[in-house]
Protein backbone atom coordinates (compact mmCIF):
# COMPACT_ATOMS: atom_id res chain seq x y z
CA UNK A 1 0.00 0.00 0.00
CA UNK A 2 1.35 3.49 -0.31
CA UNK A 3 2.39 5.18 2.77
CA UNK A 4 4.85 8.84 3.03
CA UNK A 5 8.16 7.93 4.74
CA UNK A 6 11.33 9.30 5.20
CA UNK A 7 14.59 7.49 5.06
CA UNK A 8 17.06 9.73 7.80
CA UNK A 9 20.04 7.49 6.92
CA UNK A 10 19.86 8.34 3.00
CA UNK A 11 18.09 12.13 3.41
CA UNK A 12 15.09 11.14 1.61
CA UNK A 13 11.92 11.72 1.73
CA UNK A 14 8.64 10.55 -0.83
CA UNK A 15 5.95 7.72 -1.72
CA UNK A 16 6.59 4.26 -0.58
CA UNK A 17 5.33 1.00 -0.82
CA UNK A 18 4.49 -0.05 3.02
CA UNK A 19 3.35 -3.80 3.94
CA UNK A 20 -0.55 -3.80 4.61
CA UNK A 21 -0.71 -4.47 8.45
CA UNK A 22 -1.33 -7.91 9.15
CA UNK A 23 -4.50 -9.80 10.88
CA UNK A 24 -5.59 -7.43 14.03
CA UNK A 25 -5.58 -8.78 17.36
CA UNK A 26 -8.64 -8.76 19.68
CA UNK A 27 -8.06 -5.56 20.97
CA UNK A 28 -6.92 -3.87 17.77
CA UNK A 29 -8.96 -2.17 15.06
CA UNK A 30 -8.01 -1.85 11.64
CA UNK A 31 -8.60 1.56 9.94
CA UNK A 32 -8.62 3.04 6.78
CA UNK A 33 -7.26 6.63 6.95
CA UNK A 34 -9.34 9.21 5.44
CA UNK A 35 -6.92 12.16 6.20
CA UNK A 36 -3.89 13.73 7.56
CA UNK A 37 -2.88 16.80 8.18
CA UNK A 38 0.45 18.09 7.51
CA UNK A 39 2.14 20.43 10.17
CA UNK A 40 5.27 21.72 11.07
CA UNK A 41 6.65 18.81 13.37
CA UNK A 42 5.96 16.72 9.31
CA UNK A 43 8.46 19.75 7.73
CA UNK A 44 10.96 19.68 10.20
CA UNK A 45 10.91 15.76 9.79
CA UNK A 46 11.40 15.96 5.82
CA UNK A 47 14.14 18.32 6.44
CA UNK A 48 16.13 15.36 8.76
CA UNK A 49 15.61 17.65 11.75
CA UNK A 50 14.48 14.56 14.12
CA UNK A 51 12.50 11.38 13.18
CA UNK A 52 13.35 8.39 14.34
CA UNK A 53 12.52 5.41 12.50
CA UNK A 54 11.06 1.64 14.73
CA UNK A 55 13.44 -1.02 15.14
CA UNK A 56 14.62 -2.68 12.16
CA UNK A 57 13.47 -0.11 9.66
CA UNK A 58 15.48 2.21 7.60
CA UNK A 59 12.48 4.24 7.04
CA UNK A 60 9.69 6.27 9.31
CA UNK A 61 6.23 6.42 7.98
CA UNK A 62 4.85 10.17 9.03
CA UNK A 63 2.14 11.62 9.98
CA UNK A 64 -0.09 12.43 13.27
CA UNK A 65 -2.86 14.22 12.28
CA UNK A 66 -5.37 11.91 11.45
CA UNK A 67 -8.90 10.82 10.76
CA UNK A 68 -10.14 7.13 10.23
CA UNK A 69 -12.71 4.71 9.29
CA UNK A 70 -13.12 1.84 11.33
CA UNK A 71 -13.19 -1.26 8.69
CA UNK A 72 -12.63 -4.15 10.89
CA UNK A 73 -12.58 -4.60 14.68
CA UNK A 74 -11.15 -7.33 17.11
CA UNK A 75 -13.58 -9.52 19.47
CA UNK A 76 -12.59 -7.47 22.25
CA UNK A 77 -13.78 -4.58 20.99
CA UNK A 78 -16.08 -2.30 22.85
CA UNK A 79 -17.11 0.92 21.37
CA UNK A 80 -16.14 0.80 18.33
CA UNK A 81 -17.78 -1.05 14.70
CA UNK A 82 -17.11 -0.92 10.52
CA UNK A 83 -18.19 2.54 9.30
CA UNK A 84 -17.30 4.50 12.90
CA UNK A 85 -15.09 7.34 12.72
CA UNK A 86 -11.73 7.63 15.02
CA UNK A 87 -8.87 9.75 15.95
CA UNK A 88 -5.74 7.84 16.98
CA UNK A 89 -3.82 9.34 19.83
CA UNK A 90 -0.18 10.04 19.20
CA UNK A 91 2.12 8.57 22.02
CA UNK A 92 2.55 5.89 23.59
CA UNK A 93 4.24 5.12 27.19
CA UNK A 94 7.20 4.02 28.21
CA UNK A 95 8.06 0.52 29.94
CA UNK A 96 9.67 2.07 32.75
CA UNK A 97 7.89 0.99 36.37
CA UNK A 98 9.61 4.21 38.00
CA UNK A 99 7.58 6.56 35.41
CA UNK A 100 4.34 7.43 37.43
CA UNK A 101 2.54 9.15 34.14
CA UNK A 102 3.20 6.70 31.87
CA UNK A 103 1.59 4.08 34.81
CA UNK A 104 -1.00 6.60 35.44
CA UNK A 105 -1.74 7.17 31.68
CA UNK A 106 -0.80 10.19 31.14
CA UNK A 107 2.29 9.90 29.00
CA UNK A 108 2.08 13.40 27.76
CA UNK A 109 3.84 13.76 31.13
CA UNK A 110 6.29 11.34 30.95
CA UNK A 111 9.22 11.52 33.04
CA UNK A 112 11.93 9.44 31.40
CA UNK A 113 11.64 10.45 27.45
CA UNK A 114 11.39 6.52 26.46
CA UNK A 115 7.81 7.42 25.37
CA UNK A 116 7.05 6.23 21.37
CA UNK A 117 5.26 8.42 19.05
CA UNK A 118 3.56 7.14 15.69
CA UNK A 119 5.09 9.06 12.93
CA UNK A 120 7.78 11.11 15.05
CA UNK A 121 9.29 8.77 17.00
CA UNK A 122 10.33 4.57 16.58
CA UNK A 123 6.28 4.20 15.60
CA UNK A 124 5.18 4.27 12.21
CA UNK A 125 2.49 7.11 11.74
CA UNK A 126 -0.56 7.59 9.96
CA UNK A 127 0.15 9.07 6.48
CA UNK A 128 -0.69 5.82 5.31
CA UNK A 129 -4.27 3.51 3.20
CA UNK A 130 -4.40 1.17 6.49
CA UNK A 131 -3.41 1.05 9.70
CA UNK A 132 -3.26 -1.16 13.39
CA UNK A 133 -4.19 0.57 16.05
CA UNK A 134 -4.65 -0.68 20.05
CA UNK A 135 -8.50 0.42 20.45
CA UNK A 136 -7.43 1.68 23.75
CA UNK A 137 -5.38 4.87 21.62
CA UNK A 138 -9.03 5.80 19.62
CA UNK A 139 -11.11 8.65 20.12
CA UNK A 140 -14.85 8.17 18.55
CA UNK A 141 -15.66 10.85 15.96
CA UNK A 142 -19.26 11.92 15.30
CA UNK A 143 -19.76 11.57 11.59
CA UNK A 144 -21.07 15.64 11.16
CA UNK A 145 -17.27 16.68 11.77
CA UNK A 146 -16.07 14.28 8.76
CA UNK A 147 -14.82 16.79 6.95
CA UNK A 148 -12.84 19.18 9.92
CA UNK A 149 -11.76 16.31 12.49
CA UNK A 150 -8.51 16.26 11.36
CA UNK A 151 -8.08 19.08 13.41
CA UNK A 152 -9.07 17.49 16.67
CA UNK A 153 -4.73 16.80 17.13
CA UNK A 154 -3.80 20.26 17.03
CA UNK A 155 -6.97 21.67 19.06
CA UNK A 156 -5.75 19.27 21.87
CA UNK A 157 -2.74 21.04 22.22
CA UNK A 158 -5.00 24.40 23.32
CA UNK A 159 -7.42 21.77 25.29
CA UNK A 160 -4.37 20.58 27.46
CA UNK A 161 -3.01 23.95 27.62
CA UNK A 162 -6.09 26.12 28.80
CA UNK A 163 -6.83 23.25 31.29
CA UNK A 164 -3.55 23.25 32.69
CA UNK A 165 -4.19 27.86 32.71
CA UNK A 166 -7.58 27.57 34.93
CA UNK A 167 -5.48 24.94 37.33
CA UNK A 168 -3.15 27.34 37.64
CA UNK A 169 -4.82 30.66 37.76
CA UNK A 170 -7.12 29.16 40.66
CA UNK A 171 -3.68 30.75 42.80
CA UNK A 172 -6.32 34.19 42.71
CA UNK A 173 -9.56 34.12 44.44
CA UNK A 174 -11.41 36.08 42.58
CA UNK A 175 -10.83 34.73 39.07
CA UNK A 176 -13.00 31.44 37.97
CA UNK A 177 -13.17 30.24 34.91
CA UNK A 178 -17.02 31.75 34.62
CA UNK A 179 -17.02 34.34 36.82
CA UNK A 180 -17.38 38.18 35.73
CA UNK A 181 -13.67 39.01 35.82
CA UNK A 182 -12.54 40.58 32.16
CA UNK A 183 -10.46 37.18 31.15
CA UNK A 184 -8.31 38.67 28.05
CA UNK A 185 -6.22 36.02 25.76
CA UNK A 186 -2.85 37.47 23.91
CA UNK A 187 -2.08 34.18 20.99
CA UNK A 188 0.80 34.84 19.06
CA UNK A 189 0.58 33.35 15.46
CA UNK A 190 -1.50 32.91 13.23
CA UNK A 191 -1.48 29.37 11.97
CA UNK A 192 -3.74 26.30 12.73
CA UNK A 193 -2.52 25.66 16.47
CA UNK A 194 -2.49 29.50 17.13
CA UNK A 195 -6.18 29.66 15.03
CA UNK A 196 -7.92 27.06 16.94
CA UNK A 197 -6.36 28.20 19.80
CA UNK A 198 -8.18 31.27 19.55
CA UNK A 199 -11.47 29.82 19.14
CA UNK A 200 -11.03 27.90 22.60
CA UNK A 201 -10.11 31.45 23.60
CA UNK A 202 -12.71 32.76 22.64
CA UNK A 203 -15.46 29.99 23.89
CA UNK A 204 -14.12 30.25 26.97
CA UNK A 205 -15.12 33.65 27.51
CA UNK A 206 -11.83 35.38 26.71
CA UNK A 207 -11.45 38.45 24.77
CA UNK A 208 -8.90 37.41 22.85
CA UNK A 209 -6.84 38.73 20.47
CA UNK A 210 -4.08 37.62 18.16
CA UNK A 211 -0.94 39.07 17.05
CA UNK A 212 0.32 37.96 13.63
CA UNK A 213 1.36 39.15 10.03
CA UNK A 214 -1.15 39.68 6.87
CA UNK A 215 -1.47 36.98 5.29
CA UNK A 216 -2.80 38.37 2.14
CA UNK A 217 -5.81 35.57 0.29
CA UNK A 218 -5.04 33.36 2.88
CA UNK A 219 -7.57 35.23 5.09
CA UNK A 220 -6.42 34.55 8.37
CA UNK A 221 -7.54 37.85 9.53
CA UNK A 222 -10.81 37.34 8.26
CA UNK A 223 -10.66 34.03 10.57
CA UNK A 224 -10.20 36.18 13.47
CA UNK A 225 -12.38 38.88 12.97
CA UNK A 226 -15.31 35.79 12.01
CA UNK A 227 -14.61 34.21 15.07
CA UNK A 228 -15.20 37.30 17.63
CA UNK A 229 -11.41 37.98 18.08
CA UNK A 230 -9.17 41.01 17.64
CA UNK A 231 -6.52 40.98 14.30
CA UNK A 232 -3.29 42.94 15.83
CA UNK A 233 -0.66 42.97 12.74
CA UNK A 234 2.24 42.58 13.95
CA UNK A 235 3.52 44.68 10.02
CA UNK A 236 1.78 47.85 11.97
CA UNK A 237 2.40 47.23 16.20
CA UNK A 238 5.36 46.71 17.15
CA UNK A 239 5.80 44.64 20.83
CA UNK A 240 7.06 47.34 22.85
CA UNK A 241 3.21 48.88 22.10
CA UNK A 242 1.18 45.63 21.79
CA UNK A 243 0.09 45.52 25.53
CA UNK A 244 -1.39 49.28 25.06
CA UNK A 245 -3.40 48.41 21.59
CA UNK A 246 -5.06 45.70 23.74
CA UNK A 247 -5.89 48.06 26.50
CA UNK A 248 -4.95 46.60 29.45
CA UNK A 249 -3.76 43.51 31.53
CA UNK A 250 -3.03 40.11 29.82
CA UNK A 251 -4.62 36.88 31.67
CA UNK A 252 -3.36 34.92 29.21
CA UNK A 253 -0.39 34.58 26.78
CA UNK A 254 -0.81 31.69 23.88
CA UNK A 255 2.24 31.71 21.79
CA UNK A 256 1.71 29.24 18.88
CA UNK A 257 4.47 30.78 16.53
CA UNK A 258 7.96 28.87 17.06
CA UNK A 259 9.83 32.14 16.89
CA UNK A 260 11.59 32.24 20.30
CA UNK A 261 13.04 36.06 19.92
CA UNK A 262 9.33 37.07 19.34
CA UNK A 263 8.06 34.86 22.52
CA UNK A 264 10.73 36.27 24.90
CA UNK A 265 10.49 39.64 23.71
CA UNK A 266 6.44 39.69 24.35
CA UNK A 267 7.15 37.61 28.04
CA UNK A 268 9.51 40.79 28.85
CA UNK A 269 6.11 42.76 28.83
CA UNK A 270 3.72 40.58 30.56
CA UNK A 271 1.12 42.00 32.81
CA UNK A 272 1.09 40.81 36.80
CA UNK A 273 -0.23 37.55 37.39
CA UNK A 274 -0.54 36.62 33.68
CA UNK A 275 0.43 33.15 32.73
CA UNK A 276 2.61 32.93 29.28
CA UNK A 277 1.69 29.12 27.58
CA UNK A 278 4.78 27.89 25.08
CA UNK A 279 3.20 25.36 22.58
CA UNK A 280 5.95 26.13 19.18
CA UNK A 281 8.90 24.40 18.95
CA UNK A 282 11.82 26.16 17.78
CA UNK A 283 14.04 24.95 14.91
CA UNK A 284 17.94 24.89 15.45
CA UNK A 285 18.96 28.22 15.09
CA UNK A 286 21.44 30.79 16.26
CA UNK A 287 21.17 31.33 19.87
CA UNK A 288 18.70 34.48 21.18
CA UNK A 289 20.07 36.95 23.53
CA UNK A 290 17.35 37.20 26.46
CA UNK A 291 17.41 39.52 29.42
CA UNK A 292 17.33 36.51 32.20
CA UNK A 293 17.86 39.21 35.06
CA UNK A 294 14.49 40.94 34.30
CA UNK A 295 12.79 37.85 33.07
CA UNK A 296 13.91 36.58 36.73
CA UNK A 297 12.63 39.95 38.25
CA UNK A 298 9.30 39.88 36.24
CA UNK A 299 8.11 36.49 37.19
CA UNK A 300 9.28 36.75 40.69
CA UNK A 301 7.89 40.41 41.26
CA UNK A 302 4.48 40.26 39.14
CA UNK A 303 3.86 36.56 40.15
CA UNK A 304 3.84 35.39 36.38
CA UNK A 305 3.31 31.95 35.94
CA UNK A 306 5.34 30.45 32.53
CA UNK A 307 4.71 26.55 31.07
CA UNK A 308 5.06 24.45 28.01
CA UNK A 309 3.08 22.00 27.12
CA UNK A 310 2.90 18.52 24.53
CA UNK A 311 1.10 15.70 23.26
CA UNK A 312 -2.34 15.48 25.37
CA UNK A 313 -3.87 12.64 27.21
CA UNK A 314 -7.73 11.31 26.76
CA UNK A 315 -9.50 13.78 28.12
CA UNK A 316 -8.39 16.90 25.85
CA UNK A 317 -9.28 14.99 23.26
CA UNK A 318 -12.98 13.95 24.33
CA UNK A 319 -12.55 17.90 25.13
CA UNK A 320 -11.35 18.64 21.22
CA UNK A 321 -14.31 16.82 19.93
CA UNK A 322 -16.79 18.65 22.09
CA UNK A 323 -15.04 22.03 21.06
CA UNK A 324 -14.93 21.35 17.34
CA UNK A 325 -18.68 20.29 17.36
CA UNK A 326 -19.43 23.42 19.16
CA UNK A 327 -16.79 25.33 16.92
CA UNK A 328 -18.16 23.30 13.85
CA UNK A 329 -22.33 24.82 15.15
CA UNK A 330 -20.67 28.99 15.66
CA UNK A 331 -17.84 28.96 13.15
CA UNK A 332 -18.97 26.69 10.27
CA UNK A 333 -17.50 29.24 7.60
CA UNK A 334 -14.36 29.83 10.12
CA UNK A 335 -13.33 26.37 11.10
CA UNK A 336 -13.92 24.87 7.43
CA UNK A 337 -11.06 28.36 6.19
CA UNK A 338 -8.19 27.08 8.31
CA UNK A 339 -8.08 23.77 5.69
CA UNK A 340 -6.42 25.56 3.15
CA UNK A 341 -5.07 22.41 0.62
CA UNK A 342 -6.24 19.16 0.61
CA UNK A 343 -3.87 16.97 -2.08
CA UNK A 344 -4.10 13.30 -2.37
CA UNK A 345 -1.18 11.55 -0.79
CA UNK A 346 0.92 11.43 -4.41
CA UNK A 347 1.28 15.34 -4.15
CA UNK A 348 2.54 14.76 -0.67
CA UNK A 349 6.25 16.11 -0.81
CA UNK A 350 4.62 19.29 -2.13
CA UNK A 351 3.52 20.55 1.48
CA UNK A 352 6.26 18.63 3.00
CA UNK A 353 8.96 20.58 1.09
CA UNK A 354 7.07 23.86 2.01
CA UNK A 355 6.22 24.23 -1.71
CA UNK A 356 2.17 24.58 -0.70
CA UNK A 357 1.11 27.64 0.63
CA UNK A 358 -1.91 27.92 3.01
CA UNK A 359 -2.56 27.85 6.33
CA UNK A 360 -3.53 23.95 6.74
CA UNK A 361 -2.90 21.51 4.10
CA UNK A 362 -4.79 17.78 4.75
CA UNK A 363 -3.37 14.83 2.93
CA UNK A 364 -6.98 13.05 1.60
CA UNK A 365 -6.22 9.41 1.36
CA UNK A 366 -9.40 8.00 1.53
Amino acid sequence: MKAVAVFPGEKRFGVIDHAEPGPIGPREVRLRMLDVGICGTDKEIAAFEYGTPPDGFDYLVIGHESLGEVVEAGAAVDGFQPGDLAIPSVRRPCAHDRCTACRAGRQDFCFTGDFVERGIKQAHGFMTEFVVEDSGYLNAVPRSLRDVAVLVEPLTIAEKGMEQVWQVQKRLPWIGSHGTYDHVALVLGAGPVGLLGAMKLVSEGFRTFVYSRSSGSESRDDIVRGIGATWLPAEEIPVANLFEAMGGAVDVVYEAVGASSLAFEVLHNLDANGVFVFTGVPGRKAPVQVDTDRLMRNLVLKNQVLFGTVNADRGAFDSAIRDMETFARRWPKELGMVITNRVPIARAAEPLAGKLPGIKTVISIG
